[in-house]
């Protein structure tokens, strides 16, 4: 197709349109279930999460660990296994190795012979020397394996995000609205809205405008305090995203980007955009709003993980109708010895994984990942220690972030001294101190 005709002419509605009965009122309307079968996701994984600093050195933001046993992709994929989305692409680049080993350790359990699969990625210059330019760029270069699938539906994901989010309600209101092109979105202040892309939609939820990360955000009508944002989720109708693409990597001067050139372009030209409100479709809302994180600083990562340690947290993770799935270790139970005055093994408010041992320390509201060894003395209080780290006596831990494979000599203490702190590790404005074991002068990644 020309590339005047993509840009002029609304794409004729498909014929699945007509066969699931997207003009149709609800009551008939096809079930979710058959809807999310023509539906193929794909998750973009390969961000750098250059805002999590030395978190993210030796691995992609997907990658990150959270919540005591998981990864952050962990979340994207396990609401697409939940919704009965069974056929996923995962889009990689940027330092990709650990999280392919945990796609194939933990996410192989899909069986090919009834058309279930999660298919690795990689920016592999397929249609041009070039990486993955932008979001956009990310799915145009896989359009040839993307159309192999033959999907009616694409779900575009980004794969950094914690939350718990049923799709096929997402997809059914996408299909309710005859629309080419259907976006999450979240209420946000004004002022966390200038990191997202802000819509304005009128009373029937189409959207009227969009701006990626604008400074003076739009607020919703009848407020002033909060905006419609973009969550990075994208139901899309398979023809209108092959015309989209194409015409997008023809033009110059693109970012190669949804937010930024993609869906103000489509809105602009008329073709049918619509808001898709979290709450409608968010699992498991046990506070107040839908819970919904971007842990791409680390102040909100750390933030995210102390929240799972309250009585009862924003985000459950015990619910086993929508459980998270992940790469499980085969470790021994966590361990906690010693019941002398002054040395006795306790977790207080804590989530602490398998294969730990707490060796007459106390541990308070905080999270150990799998094979953390405290040794005995220990005051641990509001810290996340990610796995296999080793944790000497006397030592005073509070308000920190340890990173995988730390080995922590005898009496240090981080989050006492925030001077001392700084000349060693990674402190942020708001206190939360970062060590990794290259900070402690162990070498653990190598490059020659």
């Amino acid at each position: 197709m020309a590339n005047d005709t993509v840009a002029t002419t609304k794409p004729v509605t498909p014929t699945y349109a007509t066969e699931f009965g997207a003009v149709a009122p609800p009551s008939e309307l096809a079930p979710i279930h058959q809807l999310v079968g023509v539906t193929v996701a794909i998750i973009l994984a390969g961000g750098r999460g250059t805002r999590l600093g030395p978190l993210t050195d030796w691995r992609a933001k997907p990658a990150v660990p959270f919540g005591g046993k998981f990864r952050i992709i962990d979340f994207a994929l396990s609401n697409c296994v939940n919704s009965g989305i069974r056929r996923i692409g995962v889009c990689t680049q940027y330092k990709a190795q650990s999280l392919i080993r945990h796609m194939q350790q933990g996410w192989s359990f899909l069986d090919g012979r009834l058309n279930e699969f999660i298919e690795l990625l990689p920016a592999q210059q397929r249609l041009q020397p070039a990486w993955y330019e932008g979001t956009a760029d990310a799915v145009f270069q896989n359009l040839d394996i993307l159309r192999r699938y033959d999907p009616k539906y694409v779900l575009v994901l980004a794969g950094d995000h914690v939350y718990k989010m049923n799709y096929g309600k997402m997809i059914r209101d996408h299909v309710l609205h005859d629309a080419d092109m259907t976006i999450g979105c979240i209420e946000v202040s004004l002022e966390h809205a200038r990191s997202f892309g802000v819509m304005t939609i009128d009373e029937s939820s189409r959207i009227i405008a969009f701006a990626e990360k604008p400074r003076d955000p739009t607020p919703l009508p009848g407020r002033t305090d909060v905006a419609l944002a973009s969550m990075g989720i994208y139901v899309v109708s398979a023809p209108f995203l092959y015309d989209t693409l194409a015409r997008d990597a023809q033009l110059p001067g693109s970012t190669r980007d949804f937010g930024k050139d993609l869906i103000p372009y489509a809105i602009n030209h008329d073709y049918r955009i619509f808001a898709h409100p979290f709450g409608a479709s968010c699992v498991n809302v046990t506070g107040a709003d839908p819970y919904w994180r971007d842990v791409g600083t680390i102040d909100a990562y750390w933030e995210a993980n102390m929240e799972l340690a309250k009585v009862t947290p924003d985000l459950d993770l015990y619910d086993a109708q929508w459980p998270i799935w992940t790469h499980q270790e085969q470790l021994p139970p966590a361990k906690f010895v010693f019941d002398d005055d002054g040395r006795r093994g306790t977790a207080l408010d804590s989530l602490v994984a398998g294969g730990c041992i707490i060796s007459g320390s106390t541990v308070r509201r905080s999270l150990l990942f799998s094979n953390v060894h405290v040794h005995s003395y220990c005051t641990m209080e509001d810290t996340v220690v990610l796995p296999n780290v080793d944790i000497a006596r006397r030592v005073v831990l509070k308000r920190c972030v340890i990173d995988k494979d730390c080995r922590l000599p005898e009496g240090l203490q981080v989050g006492v001294d925030p001077e001392s702190d700084r000349r060693r590790f990674h402190v942020t404005d708001s206190g939360i101190t970062l060590v990794t074991p290259e900070m402690l002068g162990y070498k653990v990644h190598y490059s020659r």
